[in-house]
């Protein structure tokens, strides 16, 4: 009995290189990656920041007494642990199958927000998420500065 809970508890885990994931790089700042459906082998592409920046203000007196507020940037931890992609269809499928019946593979961890959007879109783009209904994928959205890309290692 411990044994299958064991098994299926690696199963909603994400997975990378056929390991379990349990902490991310220190460098990463998100990652690409495969959800499978395995009852019926449908996918989905997608991609996941490690990191949410947040700013918050905080009132600040100064020498003359006038009072300004003052920026305070800061970054939480994403909900990457729980987090099953945001299409609607995948999340319909999840929460009426189970999330046991799905595999979460991480492809590439990515360095930067510039390279995430960059490697997710090739991805989708070389695996032909929107020509195929094997894909839960709808659209593509990719947005890149090129030279945030060229010369890197990816």
């Amino acid at each position: 009995m411990i044994g299958s809970f064991l098994s299926l508890n690696t199963d909603m885990q994400w997975i990378y290189r056929n390991e379990p994931v349990t902490e991310l790089p220190t460098d990463c700042a998100g990652f690409v990656y495969l959800i499978t459906n395995t009852e019926n082998g449908r996918m989905y592409v997608g991609k996941k920041l490690s990191r949410f920046k947040t700013t918050r203000y905080k009132m600040h007196t100064q020498k003359n007494g006038k009072k300004v507020r003052k920026k305070i940037k800061g970054a939480v931890s994403s909900d990457w642990q729980d987090y099953y992609g945001s299409s609607d269809q995948l999340n319909r499928d999840v929460e009426t199958l189970g999330k046991d019946r799905f595999r979460r593979e991480i492809l590439y961890y990515c360095r930067s927000k510039a390279e995430l959007n960059y490697v997710e879109a090739r991805e989708q783009f070389a695996r032909k998420v929107l020509e195929s209904d094997q894909y839960y994928n709808g659209h593509i959205r990719v947005r890149v500065h090129g030279s945030l890309i060229i010369n890197k290692d990816i």
